[in-house]
């Protein structure tokens, strides 16, 4: 046996990652193939997040810039065992400017701004050395002031000078080292995507000013720059940031070049697994994080697979998570999920089955309009990872979608559940508890029936979801629930408590496999509650128990009581 490398997660530095000698999918071809087989002024990546984007930015860095000596962290990968002569010519050979804007966000835009400036000033101390007799004079005073925050003057000429920043930065970095700059520039839509979900179109606004102005002077006719990359979820229209950039080339989830760069592929996991000894794991492990598809290559998600290996790792027999859930507020698809200007259930419902639904796709898109149209809807989720191309097809017309694996169908689930508790129309609810304590099951039924109607549900919901959403209608009324409580000689599905009337309902449901089948279930369901004793011994000061049984089939209830009450 050997001391295997450990899997490293979280981390999105490349030099730190290969200095702890944590396993690596090796990613470095990207660099080879973006300056040797593009033109590109500036390139844009959009991936979801956790999809390898900071990674692959700090091994650009890392690869480029002029003040450091990387090539003990490249030793031995592709780009530096098939490239000798790439390398030679342009590993550590130029300054590179980083910046990542994935912590600009804030209530209001003063906070968020406010994040912004501090940012600069951390990029400035960053690159203190370039503050030399090189360097124009008034250049070196506006760096100063971005280094110190301070500003006791106009607050639009201070908007100016944040917005001129990195402009500023790469004239003092050409000046000090005598060639044009890298700029790579991470999460460039966050800002934006962080001022639109606060629903203030005044602070988006502003935010989009002030973005627009750091990447056009940056980008735009800026004879300091060599090239820039950037990343982010969604490719904002080139109208609305990056106009009159010129040679601008974005590849996203759809394109097919650089489409094996982000994400791992089937090869690379089974590999990783076949590393740690977890081969058997494979099939579980594609079930839950595999299923999306970049172009022409299916990927799984690499976030996710580093977690479940490390938890693999661990515990051999350890089940997976939704990771997704654990380290995002998913607040787009709650978002969408809740809109009611268009019509999406069926297409949800569909999709819920494992189904697939063809939809045109828009790639450009401004952050205001993202819901303008059920087009920009299904487009953001499928930027977003929430959705999936079908197959390998290129295009934007007529796309398949569907939902990728195991994870994302857990999230679609929980926000699902999370809508109808949001929307269950309030007098629906009480009308159908009305019927039910006075034993009306024939308008109780069809009361229950319309309320799935009006929810996203899906077929292979089990017994669970039903348990779950009548568990949510008593409770959210105030009443007393006790669910799979202890009963004779078993655990009954729900009993209902109205402690001021002295009175309960007792449920035990089933789901039907037919919908012919619901009136035997229902009876099957009265016969369990009987065969087990859950009616035999009501509460101490309880006199009346209603007791019935329900069955389901997809949207459609049947209720029965039992003619014997007590």
């Amino acid at each position: 046996t050997y001391l295997k490398k450990p899997v490293s997660v979280g981390s999105e530095f490349f030099d730190e990652l290969r200095r702890n000698n944590s396993y690596y999918v090796d990613k470095t071809e990207l660099i080879y193939e973006l300056v040797e087989k593009t033109d590109n002024k500036v390139t844009l990546f959009t991936r979801p997040r956790r999809f390898g984007k900071t990674l692959a930015m700090t091994m650009f860095d890392s690869f480029f810039d002029i003040r450091r000596d990387s090539h003990d962290v490249f030793e031995n990968l592709n780009v530096t065992n098939n490239h000798p002569e790439f390398c030679a010519e342009w590993m550590n050979q130029y300054p590179t400017l980083f910046l990542s804007l994935k912590d600009v966000e804030g209530l209001n835009f003063e906070s968020a701004f406010g994040m912004l400036v501090m940012l600069i000033s951390e990029l400035c101390v960053k690159y203190g050395a370039i503050e030399n007799n090189k360097v124009d004079s008034d250049d070196i005073e506006i760096f100063r002031r971005l280094k110190s925050k301070k500003w006791n003057g106009d607050k639009d000429a201070r908007y100016s000078e944040i917005k001129g920043s990195l402009k500023t930065i790469m004239r003092m970095m050409h000046a000090v080292y005598g060639k044009p700059v890298v700029l790579i520039i991470d999460e460039y839509d966050v800002p934006l995507a962080k001022a639109y979900q606060s629903k203030d179109m005044e602070f988006y606004l502003q935010m989009l000013d002030v973005i627009r102005g750091l990447l056009s002077t940056a980008l735009k006719t800026n004879e300091y720059l060599k090239f820039a990359v950037l990343t982010g979820c969604l490719r904002v229209s080139k109208e609305s940031i990056f106009t009159g950039v010129n040679n601008f080339a974005c590849y996203s989830v759809n394109s097919v070049q650089f489409s094996n760069y982000f994400g791992f592929d089937q090869n690379e996991v089974k590999k990783m697994l076949d590393y740690y000894d977890l081969s058997d794991r494979y099939e579980l492990m594609k079930s839950w994080y595999d299923g999306y598809i970049f172009g022409n290559n299916e990927v799984f998600c690499p976030w996710d697979v580093a977690r479940f290996t490390a938890k693999l790792i661990a515990d051999k027999n350890a089940e997976p998570e939704n990771f997704w859930a654990n380290t995002s507020s998913n607040s787009i698809l709650d978002d969408f999920v809740s809109r009611e200007e268009f019509e999406v259930a069926d297409k949800f419902e569909t999709l819920l089955n494992g189904d697939t639904i063809t939809q045109d796709i828009c790639e450009e898109l401004t952050y205001d309009q993202m819901a303008a149209s059920e087009k920009n809807f299904w487009s953001v989720l499928l930027m977003t990872g929430y959705v999936s191309k079908a197959d390998k097809t290129d295009g934007t017309k007529g796309v398949k979608l569907r939902i990728p694996n195991a994870e994302i169908t857990d999230l679609f689930r929980e926000t699902v559940v999370a809508k109808f508790e949001r929307t269950l129309d309030r007098s629906a609810a009480e009308n159908f508890i009305s019927a039910m304590w006075n034993q009306n099951m024939k308008t109780a039924e069809e009361i229950l029936t319309d309320i799935l109607w009006d929810s996203i549900s899906y077929f292979d919901y089990g017994e669970e979801y039903y348990h779950g959403m009548l568990n949510g209608i008593f409770t959210g009324r105030g009443y007393a629930v006790e669910s799979n409580a202890e009963s004779g000689l078993g655990r009954l599905d729900l009993r209902v408590k109205d402690r001021k009337n002295r009175r309960m309902i007792l449920m035990e449901f089933k789901r039907s496999t037919k919908e012919e089948h619901l009136e035997r279930d229902c009876e099957d369901a009265l016969e369990q509650i009987k065969n087990n004793g859950y009616a035999r011994k009501m509460p101490m000061g309880y006199r009346k128990q209603i007791i019935c049984g329900i069955a389901f089939f997809g949207k459609v209830a049947k209720i029965r009581l039992m003619e014997e009450t007590v």
